[in-house]
């Protein structure tokens, strides 16, 4: 478990350091959409505003990798559907853990979306990688959603979040549950660091960098945001600013 362990300290290096992470798979579901239109940019950008994990499809490591300075964390997401087909729900499998290691990753990603009717073969697969990544000596990281329902409810993320790292998730990202309070109780129920997902676009700056400090005050490990990062130009320094929240003070070698 050396891998394993090594890699998680890369992730948390400092008690009370919570981690700034970016899901840039946009474009296998959406296409290449504001923001994504140019991966290696944006990552260039999120470096320069001190994000410390960037997650791609495995494909997009070559337009990351060239960009991709040190201390930033490189995160592959093996999951994938996509909104041109019918059923963009079922996210299947696209690589496994060992292509992740040698592509250098840091950490594996998959998504499970709980509470569709395919739920029993995306947890079939979730547990097929937990014994890949552990073989691989990988952190896994599994974005934890509830779907088929207009708003899923506290008790119901609560639920997928502590299946996922009952299943052996190392991290979950998952939904807010709509209040700091029920945040702290999703904080409590999951023994595995929570990240937070982005949700819904929060256009006015000040409630969203409200909400990143909300899961610093609650306890969650940090956050998993894309649209409402990336999205939100001008990027650097809205970036920074998270940063700062999730660090408490600028990263001695921030670039």
């Amino acid at each position: 478990m050396y891998g394993h362990d090594l890699r998680m300290h890369r992730l948390f290096p400092e008690p009370g350091r919570r981690l700034f992470s970016v899901p840039l798979d946009h474009s296998v579901t959406l296409g290449p959409i504001e923001g994504l239109e140019s991966t290696a940019a944006t990552a260039r950008e999120l470096q320069e505003g001190g994000a410390d994990l960037l997650i791609v499809a495995k494909g997009a490591v070559r337009d990351v990798v060239p960009v991709l300075s040190p201390p930033t964390l490189l995160g592959i997401h093996l999951s994938a559907s996509t909104a041109l087909g019918d059923r963009a729900d079922r996210k299947v499998l696209v690589g496994t853990a060992a292509e992740a290691s040698a592509l250098g990753a840091d950490l594996v990603s998959v998504q499970v979306n709980f509470g569709v009717p395919d739920e029993p073969e995306m947890l079939r697969d979730l547990g097929g990688m937990v014994d890949q990544c552990r073989a691989a000596g990988l952190p896994l990281l599994v974005m934890a959603y509830v779907k088929g329902r207009a708003t899923p409810g506290e008790a119901e993320i609560r639920h997928a979040a502590r299946a996922a790292a009952d299943l052996g998730a190392d991290l979950v990202k998952t939904s807010y549950p709509g209040t700091p309070e029920a945040f702290q109780r999703l904080v409590a129920s999951t023994p595995v660091p929570v990240l937070l997902g982005g949700g819904v676009r929060l256009d006015d700056e000040a409630a969203a960098l409200g909400l990143i400090r909300t899961v610093v005050d609650g306890g969650g490990a940090g956050i998993c945001i894309g649209r409402n990062l990336f999205q939100r130009p001008p990027l650097v320094p809205f970036a920074q600013k998270v940063a700062r929240i999730l660090h408490g003070e600028p990263r001695p070698n921030a670039r």
